[in-house]
Formats: C-alpha cells, structure tokens, sequence
C-alpha cells in the first residue's frame, strides 16, 4: 500500500527540524530565484506581497485538473494568493496579482489538508507554492499528526529555486510544474524573469531527480512523479518544440506532459498584440506533434478548445 513519503520523515523527526528551517530562512527571504532579500518573519514583502503569514483563496475538491490527480474523488487544491510570477496574461489574476483571499494560521491550512483528505480526495493539491514553503511545511506537521495520509502535489510555475526545492526532498511526492518559455526575452516581457528558462530546467531536474517519472496504482490515480504543465501560446511565444526537447532529451522520454491548449488573453494580455488572442487549432496541432517529435509518448492531450 503506499505511503506518502513525508510519513517518514515525520517519524524520524525531520519533518519538523524541515518546517523550522525554511520558517528561519523567512528571515532574509530568497526563497525563489527573485532573491528579494526582506525579512519576512517581520511582515516585510517582497516581489510576491507576502509577509509571514501565507494566504489561502480557496480550498476545495477539483475535477478539472489532470486526470492522474483526479480520479474518481477529485484534487484537494488549495489555491494560495499572490505569486512569484505574476504573468501579464495570468487566467487567476484576481488570485496571484489582485491577492484575493486571506491570511491562515499553520493550524488552518492543516485543517483544510484534514478536510480535503478525509472528504476523500485523492492528494493535496497546493496551487502557487513556491513563495509559501515554509508556512505549507509549518502546516503539514499538525496535519501530518492529525492523520493526514494522502500524496503532496507541488502545483508550481516553474519558477522555483533548487535549495528551496531540497527541503522538500522526502517531502513532496508529486511535482507539477508548469515550463512557460524557453525564450527569455518573453519571459522577461510578461513575467519580468530574463532568467526563466534557466531556473525552469534546474528546477525540473531537481523534482525529476527527487520524485522520478510519474507513477500510478492500479485505478490509474498518481501517487508520485513528475508531472509536467506546457501551454501553447499564440505565435509559438511559449517555445513548445524547444521545451519539449529538454523533456525529453535532459529529463526523460517517460515525462509525462499535458500540453495545454486552453491560452486566452487575460489581465493585461491586450497590451501585448502577440499574445492578445486564442491559439488556433493548427497552432496546437503543431505543439503535439512537437512533443511526438522530441519521443515524448505520455501526452495529456485532451482538446479543449471551443
């Protein structure tokens, strides 16, 4: 039967020694390859406007999400508020850049992880982590000692820093990150991070080399590995055959990849004309046979488009 992999740590009492150190580097904040600096145990804030307290939106099952996570019962998503990216054309940008939602205590966010868990969801999904992994590692000890038994996903952007990432090792059984671009000059555009792609691949390796390739039960329902986000963008801004040849050829021809076509243009996507419309159906076409191309095999390619 599995088990997620923060049970061990908890009985060896690494759990909590984890949780007290990422709380300590609060202190001189350089949590994600932002780098900021603030001291946020003092409720100083940084690129992501969070302080001490991390900020929860919502908590609820999800049936939307990948079918790996969902299954027969849904994702436990929790949805934290703000973001390290802050994309122009962000789809919840009344959550990332408008902030809607409130702060939580350690022991709330680890009562929603009980509720989702015992409502018979099949993992926790946590949504826009990077810049809250200690108040999520702060949160899973009481969960974890009120019973919680079900598989952690890390729902990133990307955007992640490879020593954040290490005090998650043992902890975190399933990745899923998103790799937006591969040309930097649009990620600096519409996300004011020239350093994306880089940060993308270390951070990829890091999950990959911590988790593996993604693993399923016998219901088709994923219990560890990753798993990995691409959406296509109009005009091929987003880099999808580039991307898709680093997944395969540097992290593994098994990666399993949704490669999304649901692009809109949202928040302040009309100030870029590239970007201010929906992709087309040769675009996405184009994007999965990119990905066939690269040998990649395990593609979530689910047509959404309208």
């Amino acid at each position: 039967m599995f088990e997620p992999s923060y049970l061990t740590l908890h009985r060896d009492g690494v759990l909590r020694e984890r949780a007290r150190e990422a709380v300590e580097r609060l202190r001189e904040c350089r949590l994600c390859p932002r780098e900021c600096g603030v001291n946020r145990l003092e409720d100083e804030q940084g690129f992501c406007q969070t302080g001490r307290k991390a900020m929860v939106s919502s908590a609820g099952p999800h049936f939307g999400e990948e079918a790996p996570l969902v299954g027969s019962h849904g994702s436990g998503t929790i949805f934290f508020s703000s973001c390290n990216l802050l994309c122009s054309f962000c789809q919840n940008y009344d959550i990332s850049h408008l902030r809607e939602g409130s702060e939580v205590e350690p022991g709330t966010l680890a009562g929603a992880m009980l509720q989702l868990a015992r409502g018979g969801c099949h993992n926790i999904n946590l949504v826009t982590p990077s810049h809250v992994v200690p108040q999520i590692l702060e949160a899973l000890v009481p969960a974890v000692e009120g019973g919680l038994n079900v598989p952690l996903v890390y729902n990133t952007g990307g955007y992640d820093s490879v020593e954040t990432l290490g005090l998650l090792d043992g902890v975190v059984d399933i990745y899923m990150p998103d790799f937006k671009f591969w040309d930097n000059a649009w990620a600096e555009r519409l996300c004011y991070a020239g350093d994306y792609r880089e940060r993308a691949m270390e951070a990829l390796r890091e999950m990959h080399r911590q988790v593996g390739d993604l693993e399923v039960d016998e219901n088709g329902v994923a219990v560890r590995g990753l798993l990995v986000r691409h959406l296509v963008m109009p005009g091929g801004v987003a880099g999808t055959a580039e991307v898709m040849r680093f997944l395969a050829g540097e992290i593994s021809r098994d990666t399993y990849v949704n490669v999304m076509d649901q692009y809109r243009p949202c928040w302040e996507a009309n100030k870029t004309p590239a970007i201010n419309r929906r992709i087309t159906r040769e675009e996405y076409e184009q994007a999965l046979e990119a990905a066939r191309q690269a040998g990649l095999h395990r593609l979530d390619d689910r047509v959404r488009m309208r």
